[in-house]
């Protein structure tokens, strides 16, 4: 999260914070949740049925379910398709580059050649 750098329209500082995070259910713990909010992030993250399990079965003292916005996480699937597309060139799939300036640059080399 420490990398991202959005330029801002007119005058100030580079935006590091992200508005909102779309996760799946990988980064559904409770640790990444508080981090989030503690920063003020807003999250679509759904829940994995173990911890639905977990909280349904602890009854009242389990809480309530996180609040869960399924038009906005269905937005993700733009960013996955992207992801796939960018892992067809093989070497941003194998990492094979060894410093990390090269690697992005061959990340916006096959993105500019996939919207050209």
């Amino acid at each position: 999260m420490e990398a991202i750098r959005v330029p801002r329209v007119g005058p100030g500082r580079h935006r590091v914070r992200p508005s909102h995070v779309l996760g799946d259910k990988g980064y559904s713990s409770r640790a990444i949740r508080t981090w989030l909010r503690r920063r003020s992030i807003g999250h679509t993250i759904p829940e994995r049925t173990d911890q639905v399990r977990n909280r349904l079965r602890r009854g009242s003292r389990g809480g309530r379910p996180p609040a869960f916005d399924k038009q906005r996480y269905r937005q993700r699937n733009v960013v996955e398709r992207c992801f796939n597309r960018l892992k067809q060139w093989r070497g941003i799939a194998t990492r094979y580059d060894k410093t990390a300036e090269s690697f992005q640059a061959a990340v916006a080399l096959a993105s500019l050649l996939m919207w050209a």
